[in-house]
């Protein structure tokens, strides 16, 4: 089998190169969806319309037509939230002949630098995920699903305190019929337009944000807690303790509020999380914490550590935030703890400092205790009230 995926933009075959067309003029069965498929020609090749849904049934069509060549039509470049990377993942041997991202295009359109933008992608991801992308003087692309989404995402702009960024809706980029439209945010008024969308945002100098940054230690009084949340001094010196990367996974063990793993993915779109959280009410605090704070990746076990740790995918850090001293909890987590990874925990009871230094002693790693006060009222005036102080454990695990 020979598998060629193609990029196609909406012009369809007049803005195909010379190597896009002979792959398709010579393929035995063409792939794609109908709108792609229209766009084509009449070639001898078999046109195979996708399945919905697509990627489950990928790896059959892919042995149908195992005797056959076969191309493979994508929107603009295959690998840029497409189905190259997932046919690639199939087969690393097919060939990928990309046209111009709709990206690429509405940077071309709005004279934007590429290289200063980021791009989300809301098809099949929550539009919740815009939100820590967002900052003062930023520009977004956002991909959307349908022609509906720039109003739902205005209406979300507006209430995450972004109602004064400009919205320009990229209709049908590169194509005959290619359309614009724009307006503020608080009030976009447009009717429902071309689905084929692109939506540019580009964000106030001064946004009514108080989320500013994706540095952690963000107020208190972002999350919805029940008084269980790592407050925001120690969770800055614990999230940058963890050291988040991108693509590394986190347990956040005795989840609380959330904050934590929150917090550490957002430092990175790549970065993912899980938190373990033994009560129910507080498990669905947490995801609509991480839903609210452009999030909404976090996965949220229900279930007591470290018995519900069984069938997590090895962590590259963890946090533990409550429960250091439960029965077979450090050495759960560390035993799952991948080579060179990290692990953080505080505490704030003795009997969890006991346990800190029984690890220490067994594995190493540093000891620290940590001391806030913060001004609080006193009578009329206000003094110093110290919040209770947390021991913190940091290790890494030989690689």
């Amino acid at each position: 089998m020979s598998v060629t995926v193609v990029g196609i933009g909406a012009e369809g075959w007049p803005g195909l190169g010379e190597p896009a067309r002979r792959a398709l003029e010579k393929a035995d069965v063409v792939l794609g969806a109908p709108r792609q498929l229209a766009l084509l020609p009449a070639l001898s090749a078999e046109q195979v319309t996708w399945p919905t849904p697509l990627v489950p049934a990928l790896p059959g069509l892919l042995a149908e037509h195992a005797d056959r060549e076969l191309a493979v039509l994508a929107s603009g470049d295959p690998t840029f939230y497409g189905i190259g990377s997932a046919v690639l993942g199939h087969d690393p041997t097919a060939a990928v002949l990309p046209a111009p991202s709709s990206a690429a295009l509405a940077c071309a359109r709005l004279g934007w630098a590429a290289q200063d933008v980021d791009v989300l992608s809301t098809v099949g991801r929550p539009l919740a995920a815009v939100r820590a992308a967002l900052a003062p003087r930023r520009r977004l692309l956002v991909l959307v699903p349908d022609g509906s989404a720039p109003a739902s995402l205005a209406e979300s702009l507006t209430a995450w305190g972004y109602g004064a960024a400009t919205l320009t809706v990229l209709g049908s980029l590169g194509a005959p019929g290619e359309s614009r439209v724009e307006g503020r945010a608080d009030a976009w008024d447009h009717p429902a337009g071309d689905p084929l969308a692109v939506v540019a945002v580009a964000c106030p100098d001064a946004p009514d944000d108080v989320l500013l940054g994706r540095a952690p230690g963000l107020p208190d009084d972002a999350y919805a807690h029940d008084g269980q949340l790592t407050k925001a001094e120690v969770r800055a010196l614990t999230v940058a303790a963890l050291r988040p990367v991108p693509g590394a996974l986190l347990w956040d063990v005795g989840g609380g509020a959330g904050s934590v793993g929150i917090e550490w993915m957002r430092h990175h779109p790549a970065c993912r999380a899980v938190s373990v959280e033994v009560r129910e009410d507080r498990a669905g605090r947490i995801t609509a914490n991480a839903d609210a704070l452009g999030v909404p990746g976090l996965r949220v076990v229900v279930g007591r550590a470290p018995e519900a740790l069984a069938g997590l995918d090895p962590p590259d850090a963890v946090f533990v935030g409550g429960g250091a001293s439960a029965p077979g909890m450090l050495d759960a987590v560390w035993a799952a703890l991948r080579p060179g990874g990290r692990l953080v925990v505080n505490t704030v009871t003795v009997e969890g400092e006991a346990a800190l230094v029984a690890f220490r002693t067994a594995h190493g790693g540093a000891l620290r205790r940590i001391g806030i006060e913060r001004v609080a009222p006193v009578g009329r005036f206000g003094g110093w009230r110290a919040l209770a102080g947390v021991t913190q454990l940091i290790h890494r695990k030989d690689p």
